[in-house]
């Protein structure tokens, strides 16, 4: 038999950090006066606030309907269609290389790709606060329409993205794109969460713009120039 089946599933969090610290002393200090003093209802009550602080989890809370804490981490998930003047196999090739994606991302120091499915990110974090890296592996690809990458287990961020190609005549490709950072869960992904702030977000969607031009005409948009009316871009 499986040992995580006959364990059963991990209880949900549902208990706040201030909370289970709270419930840890008040069940420490019941705990102990219940073994100096006896009191079947002390040890009782000291042991369920010991469980609570320890597995972040209130069945009581459960009975209320709160089965999970809400989401502390940020999501920025940015998709964006744009019309290309280039044939599809040539915008895919581009895309493919992803040590290209630097050029006309800003908010990308580096991509380098380690080997033919895996490579090595490194992001720019607005005001000059540093980097944040990670590595990457492409999950699924289909030669000359699609490319799909995910961030390898234990990333500093999370990060995925796919981009589909589709010819539209005449020379010019669809392009589909989604790219999505995370913050990984826990206590250290509340902290990595406060740097995909509200300016990293919009960085990374004036990067996304700059794909057409760049691709175009191999330049970045001048500061200023209203681009917004050639993408369909969203951002949620």
């Amino acid at each position: 038999m499986n040992q995580n089946s006959a364990i059963g599933p991990k209880p949900s969090i549902n208990v706040t950090v201030p909370e289970r610290l709270a419930s840890l002393f008040a069940g420490s200090l019941l705990l102990t006066s219940a073994l100096k003093h006896g009191g079947l209802f002390r040890f009782a009550l000291g042991g369920y606030l010991m469980y609570r602080g320890i597995s972040g989890h209130c069945p009581g809370y459960s009975l209320m309907g709160r089965e999970h804490l809400p989401d502390p981490v940020k999501n920025i998930n940015i998709r964006t269609t744009v019309a290309v003047n280039r044939p599809r196999h040539e915008v895919y090739s581009f895309w493919r290389r992803l040590e290209n994606l630097p050029k006309f991302m800003e908010h990308l120091k580096t991509v380098e790709q380690v080997d033919d499915r895996t490579s090595h990110w490194e992001a720019n974090i607005p005001g000059g606060l540093g980097t944040i890296k990670w590595d990457a592996v492409i999950v699924e690809e289909r030669e000359g329409s699609f490319i799909g990458w995910n961030s390898l287990p234990g990333a500093t961020v999370e990060n995925a993205g796919k981009v589909e190609f589709r010819e539209i005549g005449d020379g010019w490709t669809e392009v589909y794109a989604v790219i999505t950072y995370r913050a990984p869960l826990g206590a250290a992904g509340q902290g990595i969460s406060a740097l995909l702030n509200p300016v990293f977000e919009k960085l990374v969607r004036a990067d996304i713009k700059n794909f057409k031009h760049f691709i175009e005409s191999g330049g970045m948009p001048t500061s200023g120039g209203d681009v917004a009316a050639d993408y369909n871009v969203s951002i949620s």
